[in-house]
């Protein structure tokens, strides 16, 4: 497919009755793993990214650093990909547009776009933020790709609110600005649990995003819910690596090597998420 028949084919998997579920990566070895078992679309979590090279999420890596990641992530599939792009890398609309273009350039076809700052603690105003999803939007049409743009709303992170209906009318007014400014898909980041999304689903007429956290509605519940997209966030990333520090934990204390040994992958079975030949 070229790059706009893929984004038109991911903004397709947010308008069916399925459940797009983006069990989001960080290397282009799990994203073959994940288009192998038959995920029709790959999601990057910027935390996994900046976490597996050793930073803190909140654009603290180089724009460089995560287009080059995500870059390497679009040419090791076939299907389309949408990448966390934090808040954009930039506060101006000029630096937005041209860090989108650049984007656009490594042949991702979704954005994940944050409307808080300070580490989510604040909240750009909604005028703001509906003009920086316009400028994206904006962006792509000038390259002929429907960009999906999945708008979060940060109000369940943020600082300042009294009450949590407060919180509730923030979410639901940010995400129908966004939408109504071009966004595709609205991200209400921070509550994942029946009620809420039930208030959610009632009120918003476009696709949602859900956060599977811990306390999250199970998958199946989320989709009887009318929930369009789940997002997996650096979950998997850190499940991972609690393994590997407990397997160092192992190995320090001179134990045995069956926690390294249980379940492990043979080579040939990992070679077939491998591209062949060299880089």
């Amino acid at each position: 497919m070229t790059q706009s028949e893929k984004a038109n084919a991911l903004l397709a998997l947010h308008k069916n009755d399925r459940l797009l579920i983006l069990p989001n990566v960080w290397n282009p070895i799990g994203a073959r793993m994940l288009e192998a078992k038959g995920f029709p679309a790959v999601a990057t979590a910027s935390a996994a990214i900046a976490e597996s090279l050793g930073y803190s999420d909140g654009e603290n890596i180089k724009l460089d650093t995560m287009l080059g990641a995500v870059e390497r992530i679009v040419r090791s599939v076939n299907v389309p990909v949408s990448a966390d792009f934090e808040a954009g890398y930039s506060n101006s609309i000029e630096g937005l547009q041209e860090n989108v273009s650049r984007l656009l350039d490594t042949g991702a076809v979704g954005i994940n776009i944050e409307d808080s700052f300070d580490n989510e603690k604040s909240l750009r105003s909604i005028p703001e933020q509906t003009e920086r999803i316009r400028a994206i939007r904006e962006t792509a049409e000038r390259r002929g790709i429907h960009l999906v743009i999945n708008a979060r709303a940060d109000s369940f992170l943020a600082e300042g609110f009294p009450s949590e209906e407060e919180r509730i009318e923030d979410a639901i007014t940010r995400s129908l600005a966004y939408i109504e400014a071009g966004a595709d898909c609205v991200y209400p980041i921070g509550r994942s649990d029946r009620e809420t999304i039930k208030v959610l689903r009632e009120r918003i007429p476009a696709p949602i995003n859900i956060f599977a956290a811990p306390q999250a509605a199970s998958l199946k519940e989320l989709r009887k819910l009318g929930v369009n997209r789940v997002s997996f966030g650096p979950f998997i990333f850190r499940s991972l690596l609690a393994k590997m520090s407990a397997m160092y934990d192992e190995i320090k204390n001179l134990g045995g090597y069956e926690i390294i040994i249980n379940g492990i992958m043979t080579g040939n079975e990992v070679q077939k998420f491998l591209a062949e030949g060299k880089e």
